[in-house]
């Protein structure tokens, strides 16, 4: 590196199958490559941290998925919020225009070793199937810097853009909160978002970037929209998906407005699958060794989604995993084990981790 000779080398290309049956390319760096790139990241997170807006929370020190949804129940709550734009990019990581990543990292540095590094690292290639191929655009998943870069990225591409060119042309209210490739926007006024909608599209575009069309939309949602859609018959307010949970319009005890919200139904019914295999997997260990298995998934699933509302989402997870691993207790040998009360009996003996709240959206 001290001789400007060092050279990345080209990353393993693994694609891991999705939930809609296509699959999503994830690269493998050799050791010394994460190195470089560690060091490329505490770079580039100390020049461009300071410059980042308070609306970007995915991939940043002190800040995650938990705060991100407490910042967007205050715009759908506490803000004149109408209407809600849910957006998200096709192919976000694999998409980046590699002439506007230098461009925008070029314009608070100005080593032109370390932005010769930069753009080797972009262009280092990859290996699929024992054959080479170029890198024409795009930032690895799985390469130690590409969270970094993609901040940057949404940064000026949306964030700068929405902040100082959108926020000052509006006459109603309208915020953003992002988190990698998702973000969420919220509208006083339908022609407001209207507008921005169609203007978002073609920024996108400019910046080599598409939105997904079958995930974006502008939906009615927020205090008003449950009593405007009975006016006009359209029925109740729809909901939309935000990191894994579903947002809907309800009432508080006392009959006030109230943006709550519940594990979407695609992630929860991939989590299902997942513990069914993995029980499956375990079904030949100790009945004791199976449940702390299990104990230590539910205790990293409880601690996400554990968040103000959703208990009635977690307590269906319990059941479905007590169901699964009854059925797999039953399949370790030809003749059945248990009954439910046997098996009740074993889960006082060894009892599995109850659901509970960990996380307050008002907190």
């Amino acid at each position: 590196m001290k001789r400007n000779a060092y050279k990345p080398k080209p990353a393993r290309r693994v694609e891991i199958p999705k939930d809609n049956g296509k699959t999503r390319p994830l690269s493998i760096y050799c050791y010394e490559d994460k190195l470089v790139q560690e060091a490329i990241r505490r770079i580039l997170e100390a020049i461009f941290e300071p410059l980042f807006y308070d609306e970007m929370m995915g991939f940043r020190p002190g800040r995650n998925c938990h705060q991100a949804l407490r910042y967007l129940n205050v715009m759908l709550e506490r803000r004149c919020t109408s209407y809600v734009l849910d957006a998200d990019i096709k192919g976000f990581f694999d998409h980046l225009n590699h002439d506007w990543i230098m461009k925008f990292i070029g314009s608070k540095v100005r080593d032109s070793n370390f932005l010769r590094l930069v753009k080797r690292m972009l262009k280092a290639g990859i290996m699929e199937d024992y054959q080479f191929e170029p890198t024409e655009e795009g930032s690895g998943q799985g390469s130690v810097c590409s969270p970094v870069i993609a901040n940057i990225y949404m940064h000026y591409v949306l964030l700068w853009w929405f902040r100082n060119r959108v926020v000052p042309s509006m006459k109603g209210y309208c915020g953003i909160v992002v988190y990698a490739d998702d973000f969420v926007v919220c509208f006083q006024y339908k022609a407001e978002a209207e507008k921005f909608y169609d203007a978002l599209k073609r920024r996108m575009e400019h910046f080599g970037l598409r939105l997904e069309e079958d995930k974006s939309r502008l939906l009615e949602f927020g205090r008003f929209a449950e009593g405007n859609r009975q006016k006009t018959g359209k029925g109740k307010p729809e909901t939309f998906n935000f990191l894994g949970f579903t947002h809907y319009c309800s009432k508080s005890r006392n009959g006030k407005f109230r943006v709550k919200r519940k594990t979407s139904r695609k992630k929860f019914v991939k989590k299902c699958r997942e513990v069914h295999q993995r029980l499956k997997e375990m079904r030949v260990l100790p009945v004791a060794d199976i449940i702390r298995k299990l104990n230590q998934i539910l205790a990293g699933y409880f601690h996400y989604y554990g968040i103000t509302d959703n208990m009635e989402s977690l307590e269906n997870f319990c059941y479905a995993v007590r169901k699964s691993l009854f059925f797999w207790l039953n399949r370790r040998s030809e003749r059945r084990s248990y009954d439910w009360d046997s098996f009740h009996a074993v889960l006082m003996k060894y009892p599995m981790n109850r659901p509970k709240i960990y996380v307050s959206i008002y907190g």
